[in-house]
């Protein structure tokens, strides 16, 4: 932690370039298709200020100072030998404290009490001889202790100006759209995981960004041009994340302003700068992983669900290919959710296409798939996305990467999950996805507890 914020003097380096490539093992690559790619290129100037990692499943303790380490090895030694339980110094609690508030703000400004919970047991799982016998689970002090502290935290920083994420939700900031602001009202905040949901602000001005954004206009219309544009998008990833966030500009201007973030490999990478987490191998690896147990628990589900995953699952024994496969389990994930698939994925035929277009122009969000035939082991002539009437991106390579997409999509543009679908996209953020997994509704908490337990 910085002492002295009176004496910081900031040394302005060269522009660098950075390359992530984000690899998951179990994903059966030869079933996608080119057109995806999970490696995203940062300027150094923005790498820097975004977090690089989601919320682990595993809190991981830091290293506190030597002299407050030496006493706690020291405790632990006498924990293992009599149950003696530490009780620790002020300068000793403060040092704690102080070294997870900056470990917990690494991953994200506003923790659940869920994840504080993590964090406390992490602590006393560590560190034995700071168990609490008198609160629940031994760690529950600890908890609303890193509360009270990440409160005090947050107040410290915004002080001295430090995270843009904080001093958005000041009184200050909320004044400039709203004329009588509340402090605890319209908070601009990562509900769904959001590592970098509001960016720190660029050292470079706003004009000089509205100039990158407009050269990036004319970088798209050029030919093998993949690098360039996927640099300008990185360095304009803060100017523009604070107007979808700020402005909530609709969908027909944020296609003329940023026609760049409608394309498969944009939307990969805008993902994972949000959420710090690769979209499309993350999405496919843990939907192949869970579909053997989730096709036992749908096949067990009866009435209605059984007579309507009937009909998709019946493709599955005439040599579907892996997208095919995967269109079959989403599909009939959404019925054993008790949700309607035809307002999610709107399927025609090709001599449909002017009354589809007609029904599209009226839909918020929903993913579009043209066949020849009702066949779905027939590869379909486009498949795309509708956001407000407006078709958004199209001739994607399967059912699955669109799903994928809408996904992506609802990160990328900060939008809302498509109405009617809660417990789908919760499946698909805190199951496949592994995005704020700690909080879950009892129904989808139940469907991952049934999925892991064969694991």
């Amino acid at each position: 932690m910085i002492k002295d914020l009176t004496t910081i003097k900031v040394i302005p380096s060269a522009t660098e370039t950075l390359i992530l490539e984000f690899v998951e093992s179990d994903l059966d690559t030869s079933s996608i298709s080119t057109h995806t790619d999970d490696t995203v290129i940062l300027s150094s100037s923005s790498s820097e200020k975004l977090r690089t990692e989601p919320w682990p499943k595993e809190f991981n303790i830091p290293q506190f100072s030597f002299e407050t380490e030496g006493q706690l090895e020291k405790g632990n030694a006498e924990y293992t030998k009599d149950q003696t339980r530490l009780t620790p110094t002020s300068k000793m609690l403060s040092d704690i404290l102080e070294r997870l508030a900056e470990k917990i703000f690494s991953y994200k400004a506003y923790p659940s009490d869920a994840d504080l919970s993590d964090v406390a047991e992490a602590l006393t799982r560590k560190h034995p001889c700071l168990r609490q016998p008198d609160s629940f689970n031994e760690s529950y002090r600890w908890k609303l202790r890193l509360k009270t502290k990440m409160s005090n935290y947050r107040t410290q920083l915004k002080s001295h100006g430090l995270a843009s994420e904080l001093l958005v939700n000041t009184l200050k900031s909320k004044s400039r759209e709203d004329p009588f602001p509340k402090p605890a009202k319209n908070n601009k905040k990562a509900r769904r995981g959001e590592a970098n949901y509001y960016p720190q602000t660029s050292s470079k001005n706003p004009e000089s960004l509205e100039l990158e954004r407009i050269s990036l206009l004319t970088e798209l219309k050029k030919r093998n041009n993949e690098k360039t544009v996927r640099e300008q998008m990185a360095r304009t990833f803060e100017f523009r994340r604070k107007e979808v966030v700020d402005k909530k500009p609709d969908i027909k201007n944020l296609l003329e302003r940023c026609p760049g973030l409608f394309q498969m490999e944009e939307i990969n990478a805008e993902f994972l700068r949000v959420t710090a987490v690769p979209l499309l191998t993350r999405f496919m690896a843990q939907l192949d992983k869970h579909s053997p147990q989730l096709l036992k628990i749908i096949r067990k589900k009866g009435g209605t669900t059984k007579a309507k995953t009937a009909i998709i699952l019946e493709f599955l024994d005439q040599d579907a290919d892996a997208d095919i496969r995967r269109e079959c389990v989403l599909k009939s994930l959404i019925i054993y959710l008790g949700e309607r698939v035809e307002d999610l994925i709107k399927e025609y035929m090709i001599s449909q296409k002017d009354e589809a277009e007609e029904e599209l122009q009226s839909t918020t969000m929903a993913l579009f798939v043209f066949r020849d035939n009702s066949s779905l082991l027939h590869q379909p002539r486009d498949i795309g996305i509708i956001i407000d009437g407006v078709e958004v991106l199209n001739e994607l390579p399967s059912v699955a990467a669109g799903v994928a997409m809408v996904f992506g999509l609802c990160y990328a543009l900060n939008m809302e999950y498509p109405r009617g679908f809660r417990f789908t996209f919760e499946a698909l953020q805190k199951i496949m996805m592994e995005l704020d997994f700690n909080k879950m509704t009892s129904k989808i908490r139940k469907l991952n507890c049934e999925l892991n337990t064969a694991q």
